[in-house]
Protein backbone atom coordinates (compact mmCIF):
# COMPACT_ATOMS: atom_id res chain seq x y z
CA UNK A 1 0.00 0.00 0.00
CA UNK A 2 1.25 3.49 -1.10
CA UNK A 3 0.17 6.82 0.21
CA UNK A 4 -0.45 8.87 -3.12
CA UNK A 5 -0.71 11.99 -1.59
CA UNK A 6 1.17 14.40 -0.05
CA UNK A 7 0.63 14.96 3.98
CA UNK A 8 -1.94 17.25 4.79
CA UNK A 9 0.06 19.33 8.11
CA UNK A 10 -1.65 22.45 10.09
CA UNK A 11 -0.29 24.79 12.38
CA UNK A 12 -1.00 26.53 16.08
CA UNK A 13 1.20 29.54 15.90
CA UNK A 14 3.43 31.12 13.70
CA UNK A 15 1.14 34.26 13.03
CA UNK A 16 2.52 37.29 11.70
CA UNK A 17 6.27 38.24 12.48
CA UNK A 18 6.75 35.11 13.75
CA UNK A 19 9.97 33.49 13.08
CA UNK A 20 9.96 30.33 14.15
CA UNK A 21 6.57 29.50 12.18
CA UNK A 22 7.95 30.73 8.92
CA UNK A 23 10.93 28.51 9.32
CA UNK A 24 8.56 25.52 10.06
CA UNK A 25 6.15 25.97 7.14
CA UNK A 26 9.60 26.78 4.40
CA UNK A 27 11.38 23.63 5.48
CA UNK A 28 8.26 21.30 5.80
CA UNK A 29 7.49 21.86 2.02
CA UNK A 30 10.88 21.92 0.99
CA UNK A 31 10.62 18.08 -0.18
CA UNK A 32 7.45 17.97 -1.77
CA UNK A 33 5.81 16.06 0.28
CA UNK A 34 3.64 18.31 2.90
CA UNK A 35 1.32 20.68 2.13
CA UNK A 36 -0.05 23.10 4.96
CA UNK A 37 -3.74 23.19 4.60
CA UNK A 38 -5.29 25.07 7.73
CA UNK A 39 -3.95 26.45 11.02
CA UNK A 40 -4.52 28.79 13.91
CA UNK A 41 -1.94 31.05 13.81
CA UNK A 42 -2.37 33.75 16.52
CA UNK A 43 -4.09 33.90 19.47
CA UNK A 44 -5.89 37.14 18.20
CA UNK A 45 -8.24 35.62 15.42
CA UNK A 46 -7.79 38.57 12.76
CA UNK A 47 -3.69 37.78 12.66
CA UNK A 48 -4.66 34.43 12.15
CA UNK A 49 -6.62 35.40 9.07
CA UNK A 50 -4.56 37.83 8.24
CA UNK A 51 -1.59 35.07 8.09
CA UNK A 52 -3.75 32.78 6.15
CA UNK A 53 -4.59 35.22 3.62
CA UNK A 54 -0.63 36.00 2.98
CA UNK A 55 -0.41 31.82 2.67
CA UNK A 56 -3.38 31.66 0.47
CA UNK A 57 -5.38 29.04 2.55
CA UNK A 58 -8.97 28.25 2.40
CA UNK A 59 -10.39 30.93 4.41
CA UNK A 60 -12.71 28.06 5.88
CA UNK A 61 -9.70 26.25 7.12
CA UNK A 62 -8.06 29.21 9.15
CA UNK A 63 -9.56 29.08 12.53
CA UNK A 64 -10.08 31.77 15.54
CA UNK A 65 -8.34 29.11 18.15
CA UNK A 66 -7.20 25.43 18.13
CA UNK A 67 -9.68 23.97 19.69
CA UNK A 68 -12.23 24.98 17.06
CA UNK A 69 -9.50 23.63 14.90
CA UNK A 70 -9.68 20.15 16.35
CA UNK A 71 -13.40 20.54 15.92
CA UNK A 72 -13.74 21.28 12.13
CA UNK A 73 -10.86 19.02 11.22
CA UNK A 74 -12.25 16.08 12.98
CA UNK A 75 -15.30 16.63 10.85
CA UNK A 76 -13.83 16.38 7.29
CA UNK A 77 -13.29 12.88 5.88
CA UNK A 78 -9.73 10.77 5.90
CA UNK A 79 -7.26 12.15 3.20
CA UNK A 80 -8.91 15.82 3.35
CA UNK A 81 -8.59 16.53 7.06
CA UNK A 82 -4.62 17.08 8.24
CA UNK A 83 -2.84 14.54 9.16
CA UNK A 84 -0.51 16.12 11.63
CA UNK A 85 -0.40 20.01 13.17
CA UNK A 86 2.93 21.58 13.94
CA UNK A 87 3.18 23.55 17.46
CA UNK A 88 5.09 26.84 16.77
CA UNK A 89 3.64 28.73 19.67
CA UNK A 90 5.28 30.33 22.99
CA UNK A 91 6.56 27.35 25.46
CA UNK A 92 3.30 27.54 27.91
CA UNK A 93 1.03 26.59 25.18
CA UNK A 94 2.67 23.62 23.83
CA UNK A 95 1.67 20.85 26.04
CA UNK A 96 -2.19 21.97 26.17
CA UNK A 97 -2.01 22.12 22.19
CA UNK A 98 -0.65 18.58 21.54
CA UNK A 99 -2.44 16.84 24.58
CA UNK A 100 -5.24 17.74 22.65
CA UNK A 101 -4.27 17.35 19.21
CA UNK A 102 -2.90 13.50 20.68
CA UNK A 103 -6.64 12.80 21.98
CA UNK A 104 -8.40 13.88 19.12
CA UNK A 105 -5.91 11.63 17.26
CA UNK A 106 -3.84 13.92 14.95
CA UNK A 107 0.11 13.55 14.88
CA UNK A 108 2.55 16.14 16.51
CA UNK A 109 5.52 17.65 15.62
CA UNK A 110 6.31 20.48 18.24
CA UNK A 111 8.69 23.02 19.12
CA UNK A 112 11.22 22.68 21.63
CA UNK A 113 11.39 23.27 25.13
CA UNK A 114 8.82 20.76 24.92
CA UNK A 115 6.31 21.59 27.47
CA UNK A 116 6.18 24.41 30.41
CA UNK A 117 7.71 22.25 33.28
CA UNK A 118 9.08 18.49 33.60
CA UNK A 119 5.54 17.37 35.11
CA UNK A 120 3.75 18.34 31.38
CA UNK A 121 7.05 16.81 29.52
CA UNK A 122 5.90 13.24 31.81
CA UNK A 123 2.15 13.37 31.23
CA UNK A 124 3.00 14.24 27.49
CA UNK A 125 5.39 10.85 27.31
CA UNK A 126 2.72 8.84 28.62
CA UNK A 127 -0.36 9.95 26.08
CA UNK A 128 2.18 9.57 23.46
CA UNK A 129 2.92 5.99 24.39
CA UNK A 130 -0.75 5.31 24.65
CA UNK A 131 -2.07 6.98 21.31
CA UNK A 132 0.40 5.86 19.69
CA UNK A 133 0.54 9.12 17.36
CA UNK A 134 4.16 10.00 16.16
CA UNK A 135 5.44 13.20 18.05
CA UNK A 136 8.75 14.92 16.47
CA UNK A 137 10.56 17.69 18.47
CA UNK A 138 12.07 20.15 16.57
CA UNK A 139 16.00 19.64 18.08
CA UNK A 140 16.39 21.06 14.28
CA UNK A 141 20.41 20.88 14.49
CA UNK A 142 20.26 17.28 14.72
CA UNK A 143 19.22 17.09 10.73
CA UNK A 144 22.64 18.84 10.18
CA UNK A 145 24.50 15.84 7.94
CA UNK A 146 27.75 16.51 9.64
CA UNK A 147 26.09 16.15 12.95
CA UNK A 148 24.87 12.93 12.27
CA UNK A 149 28.17 12.04 10.39
CA UNK A 150 29.96 13.31 14.12
CA UNK A 151 27.33 10.59 16.19
CA UNK A 152 28.42 7.70 13.87
CA UNK A 153 32.18 8.06 14.30
CA UNK A 154 32.01 8.58 17.67
CA UNK A 155 29.16 6.08 18.58
CA UNK A 156 31.19 3.59 15.85
CA UNK A 157 34.15 3.80 18.77
CA UNK A 158 36.31 6.51 16.38
CA UNK A 159 37.45 8.15 18.98
CA UNK A 160 38.03 5.93 22.11
CA UNK A 161 36.56 6.27 24.79
CA UNK A 162 34.56 9.61 24.93
CA UNK A 163 36.80 11.49 27.67
CA UNK A 164 35.25 14.76 27.69
CA UNK A 165 32.78 17.24 25.66
CA UNK A 166 32.57 20.76 25.64
CA UNK A 167 29.32 22.67 24.06
CA UNK A 168 28.44 26.52 24.02
CA UNK A 169 25.77 28.62 22.63
CA UNK A 170 26.67 32.18 22.50
CA UNK A 171 24.29 34.74 21.47
CA UNK A 172 24.32 38.41 22.24
CA UNK A 173 21.03 39.57 20.81
CA UNK A 174 19.64 40.31 24.66
CA UNK A 175 22.59 42.32 25.94
CA UNK A 176 20.63 45.22 26.22
CA UNK A 177 16.61 45.22 27.55
CA UNK A 178 15.32 44.32 23.95
CA UNK A 179 11.68 43.13 25.64
CA UNK A 180 10.77 46.50 26.79
CA UNK A 181 10.87 47.51 22.97
CA UNK A 182 8.12 45.68 22.30
CA UNK A 183 10.28 43.28 19.70
CA UNK A 184 7.90 40.11 20.21
CA UNK A 185 10.46 37.30 20.09
CA UNK A 186 12.39 39.31 23.25
CA UNK A 187 9.20 39.82 24.76
CA UNK A 188 7.74 36.70 25.23
CA UNK A 189 10.86 34.77 25.77
CA UNK A 190 12.00 36.78 28.89
CA UNK A 191 8.27 36.05 30.19
CA UNK A 192 8.21 33.58 32.95
CA UNK A 193 4.42 32.99 32.19
CA UNK A 194 5.16 32.07 28.56
CA UNK A 195 8.96 30.85 28.79
CA UNK A 196 8.76 28.78 31.83
CA UNK A 197 11.34 28.57 34.45
CA UNK A 198 14.50 29.43 32.37
CA UNK A 199 15.05 31.79 29.76
CA UNK A 200 18.87 31.34 27.58
CA UNK A 201 19.26 27.75 29.45
CA UNK A 202 15.26 27.04 28.15
CA UNK A 203 15.75 29.06 24.92
CA UNK A 204 19.24 27.73 23.75
CA UNK A 205 21.17 25.64 26.77
CA UNK A 206 18.72 22.80 25.59
CA UNK A 207 20.06 22.92 22.15
CA UNK A 208 23.48 22.51 23.72
CA UNK A 209 22.38 19.49 26.14
CA UNK A 210 20.33 17.73 23.69
CA UNK A 211 23.53 18.17 20.90
CA UNK A 212 26.28 16.58 23.10
CA UNK A 213 23.77 13.46 24.08
CA UNK A 214 22.78 13.35 20.50
CA UNK A 215 26.37 12.86 19.35
CA UNK A 216 28.20 11.04 22.04
CA UNK A 217 24.93 8.66 22.66
CA UNK A 218 25.94 9.47 26.29
CA UNK A 219 23.55 10.36 29.51
CA UNK A 220 24.04 13.94 31.78
CA UNK A 221 23.91 12.25 35.16
CA UNK A 222 25.53 15.49 37.15
CA UNK A 223 25.77 18.89 36.99
CA UNK A 224 26.96 21.80 38.53
CA UNK A 225 25.42 24.70 37.35
CA UNK A 226 25.35 28.99 37.84
CA UNK A 227 22.43 30.75 35.71
CA UNK A 228 22.90 34.50 36.02
CA UNK A 229 20.94 37.86 34.89
CA UNK A 230 22.72 40.56 33.66
CA UNK A 231 20.50 42.71 32.66
CA UNK A 232 18.79 44.84 35.31
CA UNK A 233 15.39 44.13 35.88
CA UNK A 234 14.93 41.18 33.70
CA UNK A 235 12.96 37.74 35.25
CA UNK A 236 14.75 35.04 33.68
CA UNK A 237 18.50 34.11 33.06
CA UNK A 238 20.03 35.41 30.29
CA UNK A 239 23.75 33.56 30.76
CA UNK A 240 24.84 30.44 31.97
CA UNK A 241 27.59 28.16 32.52
CA UNK A 242 27.42 24.43 33.94
CA UNK A 243 30.17 21.42 35.23
CA UNK A 244 28.90 17.92 33.52
CA UNK A 245 29.26 14.64 34.57
CA UNK A 246 28.32 12.00 32.01
CA UNK A 247 27.16 7.84 32.79
CA UNK A 248 30.85 6.84 31.09
CA UNK A 249 32.64 9.08 33.60
CA UNK A 250 33.36 11.66 30.69
CA UNK A 251 33.23 15.04 32.09
CA UNK A 252 31.92 18.03 30.44
CA UNK A 253 31.22 21.91 30.42
CA UNK A 254 28.15 23.56 28.76
CA UNK A 255 27.62 27.26 28.31
CA UNK A 256 24.85 29.16 27.02
CA UNK A 257 24.67 32.78 26.63
CA UNK A 258 22.27 35.81 24.97
CA UNK A 259 24.56 38.48 26.34
CA UNK A 260 27.45 37.43 24.37
CA UNK A 261 27.81 40.56 22.62
CA UNK A 262 29.03 40.16 19.03
CA UNK A 263 27.98 36.31 19.07
CA UNK A 264 25.06 35.36 16.17
CA UNK A 265 24.29 31.30 16.91
CA UNK A 266 27.93 30.12 17.59
CA UNK A 267 26.74 26.95 18.71
CA UNK A 268 29.42 24.47 18.47
CA UNK A 269 30.86 20.68 19.97
CA UNK A 270 34.18 19.44 20.92
CA UNK A 271 33.87 15.41 21.60
CA UNK A 272 37.52 14.26 23.11
CA UNK A 273 38.40 10.35 23.01
CA UNK A 274 41.00 8.49 24.27
CA UNK A 275 42.28 8.37 20.40
CA UNK A 276 40.81 11.19 18.59
CA UNK A 277 38.89 14.08 19.18
CA UNK A 278 36.09 15.77 16.83
CA UNK A 279 34.84 19.74 16.08
CA UNK A 280 32.07 21.16 14.71
CA UNK A 281 30.45 24.41 14.39
CA UNK A 282 26.84 25.80 13.58
CA UNK A 283 27.88 28.81 11.79
CA UNK A 284 29.81 26.71 9.17
CA UNK A 285 28.03 23.63 9.35
CA UNK A 286 29.59 21.54 6.44
CA UNK A 287 32.52 21.14 7.88
CA UNK A 288 33.56 18.52 10.39
CA UNK A 289 37.10 18.49 12.25
CA UNK A 290 39.04 15.16 12.96
CA UNK A 291 42.00 15.43 15.00
CA UNK A 292 44.49 12.81 15.79
CA UNK A 293 47.50 12.92 18.34
CA UNK A 294 50.34 12.15 15.15
CA UNK A 295 49.22 13.97 11.71
CA UNK A 296 47.54 16.53 10.50
CA UNK A 297 43.47 17.52 10.94
CA UNK A 298 41.00 15.97 8.67
CA UNK A 299 38.72 17.98 7.18
CA UNK A 300 35.35 15.75 6.42
CA UNK A 301 33.28 18.06 4.40
CA UNK A 302 29.49 17.29 3.28
CA UNK A 303 27.96 16.50 0.40
CA UNK A 304 30.95 13.60 -0.50
CA UNK A 305 30.54 10.63 -1.43
CA UNK A 306 33.21 9.59 1.35
CA UNK A 307 30.67 10.92 4.01
CA UNK A 308 27.52 8.93 2.91
CA UNK A 309 29.48 5.90 3.06
CA UNK A 310 30.56 6.30 6.17
CA UNK A 311 27.33 7.36 7.94
CA UNK A 312 24.28 6.39 5.76
CA UNK A 313 22.29 9.18 8.12
CA UNK A 314 24.61 11.68 7.14
CA UNK A 315 24.09 10.53 2.86
CA UNK A 316 20.13 10.61 3.38
CA UNK A 317 20.34 13.75 4.92
CA UNK A 318 22.49 15.92 1.69
CA UNK A 319 20.52 17.25 -0.98
CA UNK A 320 22.99 18.93 -2.60
CA UNK A 321 26.72 17.96 -4.26
CA UNK A 322 29.58 19.10 -2.42
CA UNK A 323 30.64 22.75 -2.45
CA UNK A 324 27.19 23.67 -2.14
CA UNK A 325 26.76 25.09 0.75
CA UNK A 326 23.47 23.15 2.80
CA UNK A 327 22.54 24.86 6.96
CA UNK A 328 19.57 26.32 9.15
CA UNK A 329 16.10 25.42 6.21
CA UNK A 330 17.72 22.16 5.14
CA UNK A 331 18.54 21.00 8.69
CA UNK A 332 14.74 21.64 9.83
CA UNK A 333 13.77 20.14 6.22
CA UNK A 334 15.72 17.02 7.51
CA UNK A 335 13.51 16.05 10.64
CA UNK A 336 10.59 17.56 8.97
CA UNK A 337 11.43 14.35 6.31
CA UNK A 338 12.17 11.74 8.56
CA UNK A 339 8.56 12.93 10.92
CA UNK A 340 7.47 12.52 7.56
CA UNK A 341 8.18 9.13 6.01
CA UNK A 342 7.54 7.59 10.09
CA UNK A 343 4.07 8.90 9.71
CA UNK A 344 3.76 7.60 6.12
CA UNK A 345 4.74 4.57 6.99
CA UNK A 346 2.46 4.49 9.91
CA UNK A 347 -0.53 5.52 7.46
CA UNK A 348 0.35 2.42 5.14
CA UNK A 349 0.85 -0.05 8.11
CA UNK A 350 4.56 -0.42 7.24
CA UNK A 351 7.26 -0.81 9.63
CA UNK A 352 9.66 2.29 9.20
CA UNK A 353 13.84 1.65 9.47
CA UNK A 354 15.89 2.87 11.55
CA UNK A 355 17.09 5.52 9.07
CA UNK A 356 13.88 7.28 9.06
CA UNK A 357 13.21 7.03 12.49
CA UNK A 358 16.73 9.58 13.27
CA UNK A 359 14.97 12.60 14.71
CA UNK A 360 13.96 13.32 17.80
CA UNK A 361 11.35 12.60 19.82
CA UNK A 362 9.26 12.56 23.38
CA UNK A 363 11.98 11.25 24.92
CA UNK A 364 14.25 13.78 24.07
CA UNK A 365 11.83 16.14 25.18
CA UNK A 366 11.70 14.89 28.71
CA UNK A 367 15.38 14.96 29.02
CA UNK A 368 15.42 18.65 27.85
CA UNK A 369 12.73 19.44 30.52
CA UNK A 370 14.65 17.17 33.21
CA UNK A 371 17.94 19.51 32.32
CA UNK A 372 16.31 22.44 32.71
CA UNK A 373 14.64 21.30 36.22
CA UNK A 374 18.28 20.36 37.35
CA UNK A 375 20.18 23.35 35.79
CA UNK A 376 17.16 25.12 38.20
CA UNK A 377 18.07 23.64 41.28
CA UNK A 378 21.65 23.50 41.05
CA UNK A 379 22.10 27.10 40.20
CA UNK A 380 20.55 27.39 44.39
CA UNK A 381 21.96 24.47 46.13
CA UNK A 382 24.78 25.38 48.09
CA UNK A 383 26.24 22.46 47.15
CA UNK A 384 28.55 21.34 43.90
CA UNK A 385 26.68 18.96 42.52
CA UNK A 386 23.22 18.32 41.50
CA UNK A 387 22.16 14.68 40.36
CA UNK A 388 20.46 14.46 37.06
CA UNK A 389 16.64 14.86 38.01
CA UNK A 390 14.83 11.48 36.70
CA UNK A 391 12.66 10.55 34.28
Amino acid sequence: MKLNRKLKMGMVGGGPGAFIGEVHRKASRLDGGIELVAGAFDINPRKSRQMGRELGLNPRRVYRNYEEMIERELKLPDGERIDFVSVTTPNNWHFPIARDFLNAGFHVMCEKPMTFNVKEAKDLRKLVKKSRRVFGLMHNYTGYPMVKLARDLVRGGELGKVRKIVVQYPQGWLATPLERTGQMQAAWRTDPKQSGGAGCMGDIGTHAENLSEYITGLKITHICADLTIFVKGRRLDDDGNCLLRFNNGARGILHASQISIGEENNLAIWVYGEDKSLEWHQEHPNYLYVKVPDGPVQVWRRGNDYVGAKSPAAGRATRLPSGHPEAFFEAFANVYCNFADTLRARLTRKKPDKLVLDFPNVDDGLRGMLFIETVLAGTKSRQKWTAFKKA
